[in-house]
């Protein structure tokens, strides 16, 4: 029976050479020049380190742009307010989220089963699994998914035959 699976993922070697660059770039700016900016990742958290909320903002905009260089979807990113920090610093930090939570998972079984089309899904960890008949009625599936507008990015993979 057909199938394939709903993910949401994120390639972490991508993110880390996006970071890489983007601290590149901000060391050789003149605006960022003798000044405390930069962008730093622990497993699943961005931290953008700057004098003040213009240089956040201004390193995040560098960030993105290299994200998006590197086919990173932003729609992943959760931003957090520009907090101060101690010496009249400020911070922003970042959350990449992966996978498909319980919410989220829920909504697109729902979305599915109000298609009418003879398939089922079910929710596998942080995955959905969708199985059907026919192929046809998969890649409709996929075509529903892609056109509704959710929270996070989507990809399927693992389709079989």
């Amino acid at each position: 029976m057909p199938s394939f699976d709903v993910v949401s993922e994120v390639d972490m070697h991508e993110v880390r050479n996006a970071v890489d660059q983007a601290n590149r770039e901000i060391a050789n700016r003149y605006d960022f020049k003798n000044s405390d900016t930069r962008v730093e990742q622990s497993d699943e958290r961005l931290t953008v380190y700057a004098d003040d909320d213009y240089k956040v903002g201004q390193a995040l905009d560098i960030l993105r742009t290299k994200l998006a260089k590197r086919k990173v979807d932003l729609d992943c990113l959760q931003l957090s307010e520009v907090q101060a920090t101690s010496g009249g610093k400020a911070k922003q930090d970042i959350l990449i989220l992966r996978g498909i939570d319980q919410d989220l998972g829920r909504g697109i079984v729902k979305i599915i089963k109000g298609s009418k089309l003879k398939v089922q899904a079910s929710i596998q960890g942080l995955q959905v699994r969708v199985t059907g008949k026919k192929r046809d009625e998969l890649q409709a599936v996929i075509a529903m998914l892609k056109a509704e507008k959710l929270e996070r990015p989507l990809q399927f993979v693992n389709f079989r035959d």
